[in-house]
């Protein structure tokens, strides 16, 4: 049921990025000069709207993603501190617990 689920929301995502690109098929020029004309601008890209909106949305994901992912490194860091010091723990608990002489077995009556 919840693979269903899922191809159904992914369908709708494709389907509403198909619509989206068949009404934003006009051709704009993206500058990134912000002194020169776009006639002349040092580096410009033409491409068809929902391309440069798909990508740039795709970019911003990337951004957040990265991120997110550099304000964690201090849980990360914890996590493998704490994992750490339980394997430290947990062998020692080993080792004493093989230190231990085995009591003698009670007789059965």
């Amino acid at each position: 049921m919840i693979r269903f689920v899922k191809y159904v929301v992914i369908a709708v995502i494709a389907l509403i990025l198909l619509l989206f690109a068949f009404a934003n098929r006009e051709i704009v020029t993206v500058s990134f000069d912000p002194f020169g004309s776009s006639d002349n601008a040092a580096f410009a890209i033409t491409a068809p709207m929902f391309a440069v909106v798909i990508v740039f949305a795709a970019l911003g994901v990337v951004a957040g993603a990265f991120a997110t992912w550099l304000s964690q490194g201090r849980h990360r860091r914890a996590s493998r501190k704490n994992r750490a010091e339980a394997d430290r723990w947990r062998a020692e608990a080993q080792t004493l617990k093989a230190a231990q002489p085995t009591p003698p077995a009670l007789p059965r009556s």
